[in-house]
């Protein structure tokens, strides 16, 4: 049997902050290194980041060979003690992690060892030089320790009952080498997010904040009619199966009435509320910039800044998304799922499936009762399949 060494690291600058991890699969026998995966993820928690650093090495390891025995070193030691079942996971954001990490490979297949930070090197460079990419909005591309995996020549072996076949780079032509993940994606049912801003309100037209601090307005009769139209072509569509909103009434009236039409019931989902918009609740823009010109040039230019008078600041909201995400996708796996929500929460699920950087937000029209969508593969890869669809409501 097979046995592979994954070591494996997240960081977040910030906590929670721009975040991105880093795993590498070893040949336990050689110490050659087979596969490298990195991926900047937006804004996430030190655990959180840890945690995808975990998954992805052993979904590689699982790619390599599912019959492998596998033995994680991580500098983590809430990883390591929670996954080798000696603590409680405790935090929500963590359950949904440890599920999908137990599931790969067999528990009897899977074992853990914390090591020091400084013997961790590998897979902290890996996960720096994501978080590095992603401050750079681009994507990360494998440094020259790369190994590429030759997908056909590890199915063949597969078919054959023999273990894949790994290179440690491939050369195309004399003097050039193939560098990138290319290992084969889980193109599987995903877990299927679209993505409902509410209807209007009074507030909509005039283009004022109204987060989750506000005075919860609900629906104008232009905004109930929109609710209408856009049930009515989801219903059209076929494809819902659940309907979460997010607990504001305006969320939820939208929520109600499209769920009427597709007879399905609404579930409440916390995570899905807006922002907490603080002082600028109920102002226009030019209003806030009148008063309070500091903070809003303060809340532009940094996400980890709040709105005046105690609001939430876009890091803060991006972190609370990204939990909620997790835990959707994973307990809608294979399924497609309404979320009705806000301008804000549907912007942070785009931008985090994209990569993009925080003021990217600043950069996207979000309509009132229009559709967007994302799908979520199993192997962490995520589809923008649709954004600010207004077709329904001409």
């Amino acid at each position: 049997m097979r046995e592979f060494i994954v070591e494996a690291d997240g960081g977040s600058r910030g906590n929670p902050g721009p975040a991105g991890y880093g795993a590498v699969v070893c040949d336990a026998a050689t110490g050659q290194t087979l596969l490298e995966a990195a991926e900047y993820i937006g804004v996430a928690t030190n655990n959180v980041a840890e945690y995808r650093g975990l998954l992805a090495g052993l979904r590689a390891a699982h790619t390599l060979d599912p019959a492998a025995t596998v033995h994680v070193r991580m500098d983590s030691k809430l990883v390591i003690e929670q996954m080798s079942g000696r603590w409680k996971i405790k935090h929500p954001s963590m359950k949904p992690l440890a599920t999908q990490a137990r599931g790969i490979f067999p528990p009897d297949r899977v074992t853990y060892e914390w090591i020091p930070r400084a013997e961790n090197k590998h897979a902290d460079r890996l996960a720096n030089e994501a978080m590095d990419a992603g401050a750079r909005g681009e994507q990360w591309s494998p440094g020259d320790s790369v190994a590429d995996m030759d997908v056909a020549a590890g199915s063949s072996a597969a078919a054959a009952g023999t273990p894949a076949v790994v290179a440690a780079g491939h050369q195309d032509a004399p003097g050039t080498t193939t560098r990138g993940w290319t290992s084969a994606p889980d193109l599987g049912a995903p877990a299927t997010l679209v993505l409902l801003r509410h209807g209007e309100t009074p507030l909509t037209p005039q283009k004022r904040f109204s987060g989750s601090g506000g005075t919860d307005p609900a629906l104008s009769a232009a905004g109930r009619d929109q609710a209408q139209r856009v049930a009515d072509a989801l219903a059209r569509r076929g494809t819902v199966q659940t309907v979460l909103a997010s607990p504001l009434t305006r969320t939820r009236e939208t929520a109600e009435i499209v769920a009427a039409r597709l007879g399905l019931d609404v579930v409440i989902e916390d995570g899905l509320r807006e922002t907490d918009f603080g002082a600028w609740e109920g102002l226009t823009f030019g209003e806030v910039r009148d008063r309070y010109p500091d903070d809003l040039n303060a809340w532009l230019a940094d996400p980890a800044a709040r709105p005046t008078g105690g609001g939430e600041s876009f890091a803060e909201v991006a972190a609370r998304i990204a939990v909620t995400k997790d835990e959707l996708v994973t307990a809608h796996a294979g399924r497609t799922v309404l979320l009705v929500t806000h301008v804000t929460p549907i912007k942070t699920l785009v931008r985090l499936a994209l990569g993009a950087p925080p003021e990217s937000l600043f950069r996207m029209e979000l309509s009132a009762a229009s559709l967007s969508a994302v799908a979520y593969y199993a192997d962490g890869n995520a589809s923008v399949r649709l954004f600010n669809d207004t077709s329904h409501l001409r």
